[in-house]
């Protein structure tokens, strides 16, 4: 230990060591899919802050090990945005200066019962508020929050429709903490054993009480994903690759053909030989087909990525724009200061438009579907929002051909079974090319998955679900009660400062004597 802790001494080893540890959460996510690795990945990051001399080191212990944990899970962007994937990543990574701070100010040393109770509450709390800061669109959105590593296990699903991936993040980072105060604080495991207690406890709480979907229909939705495309003219032979692919449905019934994101390179109003070709898909195959126009529109400036439903006699009316993009794949956030991330990596070269509301649509015999786009996916508020706007199937239309040799296809989908868990309804995620999947109202898988390599169409029968989960009533209050937790404790710290501050009272002063040496009265 003296050896190790000679080591650390050094401040770049020691931030060497926190970007290190602070990327194994990664390895509970798609590929991997470790997903039990998540409730001790952060024990190492959590021993190696708490031992920080000051509370500055531990900050950095805190934003070194963010980082780490930012390049891991954005890795995959690396050939595309280059160095400017280490700049993401760092300035990401602030975030969690303040959480290392707490951990070294709560588990520092040789922590009481009262303080390292207090981290089973206040960590986690910490974290969701890092976490709820770099879901901001304009931050990178919510890709990678640790609760989203639970995406395959029933009893974290059922958790997830009683508070969404933030109950799930607060109760990994909980776990977390009580595994670090076993091993490294003796004189605190009792406190530590009953947090774990109590987290088993709401786990099988929420198993035994939360609402679970009631099953009311069934709808089949075809998937049709045409996979890689390269060359020139890729538009026009992508389009003519789903429209073979389309017509194979033909006679089997299906009430919802879905394509992926960018399925349409040319806007219908400005082609109406497309429009005309993708009716007579509708009328051969008996449904209404969902695509995804990525083009310059003709009836208003710019470019939008724009989900559109098409009926038998072209398109329906119902188009959605998508309004949430990927910063620097769509859009440069403050391009003036940041253009010259175009010159290092492929970011957008123009800004896409922003639709400007959600929509739900009706695919006709009653049926109600929820477009998102993309990257839209993997925000749980859109997901609720068309939930409680009545959708009842949420649809997720992706393309993530840049990316197919790496592990963002299969992260991507994993998130349609934690957005159907959190809402009670089941999601289409359909890809142009990448990984297509489908699960249940509870999050369970539907049929099989289309993986990166396929090129193919596949028919699901989506069971349909009413009724309303704890989640869609209430939203994201596990967020709002962390923030509470973290002013709580604050406002705690503040007066216990003060008191410590305030100067102790003196001895009291003796009494004034007259000259004859008895006491002085008052107003003489």
């Amino acid at each position: 230990m003296k050896t190790l802790g000679h080591w650390l001494a050094s401040p770049w080893r020691r931030s060497t060591a926190a970007a290190v540890v602070g990327a194994l959460p990664v390895l509970a996510f798609p590929a991997p899919s470790l997903w039990w690795f998540a409730y001790v990945a952060l024990v190492p990051w959590i021993l190696l802050t708490r031992t920080a001399p000051t509370g500055k080191r531990a900050a950095y212990d805190g934003w070194w090990g963010g980082f780490g944990f930012m390049l891991a899970m954005h890795h995959w962007l690396l050939p595309n945005l280059h160095v400017f994937t280490f700049v993401i990543a760092a300035l990401l990574g602030v975030l969690w200066a303040p959480w290392g701070w707490l951990v070294r100010r709560l588990l520092g040393g040789v922590p009481s019962r009262g303080r390292a109770a207090a981290a089973l509450v206040v960590l986690p709390s910490g974290w969701l508020g890092a976490e709820l800061i770099r879901s901001w669109q304009g931050l990178g959105g919510p890709w990678g929050v640790l609760g989203a590593s639970q995406w395959q296990v029933e009893a974290a699903l059922r958790l997830a429709s009683v508070g969404g991936v933030w109950l799930l993040g607060f109760l990994v980072v909980a776990v977390n903490t009580a595994v670090a105060v076993l091993v490294a604080v003796r004189q605190a495991r009792v406190p530590a054993v009953a947090g774990l207690l109590a987290t088993a406890a709401a786990t099988c709480a929420a198993w035994v009480w939360s609402p679970r979907p009631d099953i009311d229909g069934r709808v089949a939705v075809a998937v049709v994903q045409p996979g890689v495309v390269k060359g020139p003219d890729s538009s026009d032979r992508r389009f003519d690759r789903e429209e073979r692919l389309t017509r194979q449905l033909a006679g089997q019934d299906v009430d919802l053909v879905v394509w992926g994101e960018s399925s349409v390179g040319f806007d219908l109003a400005a082609r109406p030989d497309l429009a005309g070709r993708l009716a007579a898909l509708s009328r051969e195959t008996g449904a209404r087909i969902l695509v995804n126009v990525d083009a310059r529109r003709s009836d208003r400036p710019g470019i939008y990525k724009s989900s559109i439903l098409i009926g038998p006699g072209g398109p329906t009316g119902d188009r959605y724009d998508k309004m949430r993009l990927v910063p620097f794949g769509e859009y440069i956030p403050a391009r003036s200061l940041l253009g010259w991330a175009t010159s290092v990596g492929e970011a957008a070269g123009e800004d896409r438009r922003r639709g400007a509301r959600q929509v739900v649509m009706n695919a006709g015999n009653g049926l109600r579907i929820g477009p998102m786009v993309c990257f839209e996916t993997a925000f749980p508020d859109m997901t609720r929002h068309l939930a409680r706007e009545g959708a009842d199937v949420l649809v997720g239309q992706s393309a993530t051909s840049t990316f197919q040799q790496s592990w963002a296809p299969r992260q991507h989908a994993s998130l349609a079974a934690l957005r159907a868990a959190e809402t009670g309804r089941p999601m289409v995620h359909a890809t142009l090319t990448g990984v297509s999947a489908v699960h249940g109202p509870g999050g369970a898988p539907v049929g099989p998955r289309l993986g990166t390599g396929a090129s193919t169409t596949q028919v699901y029968e989506v069971p349909l679900a009413h009724g309303t989960t704890p989640y869609v009533r209430l939203g994201a209050w596990p967020v709002y009660a962390a923030l509470l937790v973290l002013a709580g404790w604050c406002s705690a710290e503040g007066l216990r400062a003060l008191r410590l501050r305030r100067p102790a009272p003196g001895p009291l002063a003796p009494p004034a004597r007259t000259a004859h040496g008895s006491p002085a009265r008052p107003g003489r």
